[in-house]
């Protein structure tokens, strides 16, 4: 009895050992509940976009609703904000680029969150930005804009998706290449300011082909240059900054998912190995080809190593004068 007593004892500290370790593995049982997908612009965004077929791919495969929430305002710097300061259990997340993770963060003064604030989970894909204008706008390319804005200083306004946004440093970049005045008019998100384009509100906007596809399709909005290294497939008639004479303005928007730093790596390496699966499928593959998206995927450290050098690029372009804190 002695003997069958010691044995049932042993047999409990085993159990409760390898409850330990099941304990211990902060991924084991994740997600318990819902995700929480913060996105930082309007709905209708490329970031809402992404962000609604990847909450689908994560829910299917994790086998919990990851829900959208849209938290436009200040360049996406709200959204942001509230992620950075949301428990670090990997049930905040964001789906977001450049502008809330890097620009807000580098070139407001006082931002209420840094950088570092935010761990990279992993890149989902990347597209260069074009400029886009009302039909009835006289230039039909960004060179004619821009000597269009050269004759008539401050009396182009082109429209992007707020403050410190990836598309309103990127016409920072294009005023600062062709010395051109022409008036930035920020919105809450790239939805209302492409409205206002339609509506001949402003004349042109930043975007991409995510966001505008519907309406370059239906021609409500015509593409005046694409500021990447190649003309894109989705719209192949449309030329490059760089083919219009135009350098040092180029400019591409990634989209990745960022959750609050101190994530326990197992969650985010278990979040980064799903999304990676979902990137590879082919319906994912083929709408992101619909949207002149190029998938990129990758590690956490690969992501990781794309926002520094970004980062490294908005501080140096501070120091350069060419942008400032604000």
């Amino acid at each position: 009895m002695r003997r069958l007593r010691l044995c049932a004892f042993a047999v409990l500290l085993a159990g409760c050992g390898t409850g330990a370790v099941f304990a211990q593995d902060p991924a084991a049982d994740y997600p318990s509940r819902v995700v929480r997908l913060v996105v930082p612009f309007t709905p209708g965004a490329s970031t809402d976009l992404v962000a609604r077929l990847m909450g689908q791919k994560l829910s299917e495969a994790l086998g919990r609703q990851f829900i959208i929430d849209n938290r436009p305002g200040a360049g996406g710097g709200l959204g942001a904000e509230m992620v950075a300061k949301s428990e670090p259990d990997g049930l905040t997340l964001m789906v977001t680029n450049q502008g809330p993770s890097i620009f807000n963060a580098l070139l407001r003064k006082n931002a209420p969150y840094a950088v570092a604030d935010l761990a990279p989970v992993i890149e989902f894909g990347s597209t260069p930005v074009i400029i886009v204008a009302n039909p009835k706008f006289a230039p039909n390319d960004v060179k004619e804009m821009i000597a269009y804005a050269k004759a008539n200083p401050g009396k182009v306004h082109v429209g992007s998706s707020g403050t410190n946004s990836n598309l309103h440093i990127a016409l920072e970049l294009l005023k600062a290449a062709t010395a051109t005045d022409i008036t930035h008019v920020p919105y809450r998100g790239t939805g209302p300011a492409l409205n206002d384009v339609v509506a001949g509100t402003i004349e042109a906007a930043y975007t991409t082909t995510v966001s505008a596809a519907g309406l370059i399709e239906s021609g409500q909005v015509k593409v005046l240059g694409v500021a990447g290294a190649k003309r894109m497939d989705v719209i192949p008639k449309v030329a490059t900054f760089a083919e219009q004479g135009i350098k040092d303005a180029n400019a591409a928007l990634w989209i990745g998912l960022v959750g609050p730093a101190k994530m326990p790596q197992p969650i985010v390496d278990k979040i980064n190995r799903e999304a990676g699966k979902a990137l590879k499928s082919a319906d994912v593959r083929e709408r992101f080809a619909q949207w002149g998206l190029e998938v990129e995927g990758g590690t956490p450290g690969d992501f990781a190593a794309a926002i520094k050098a970004d980062a490294d690029r908005v501080s140096a372009l501070v120091k350069a004068n060419a942008l400032q804190v604000q």
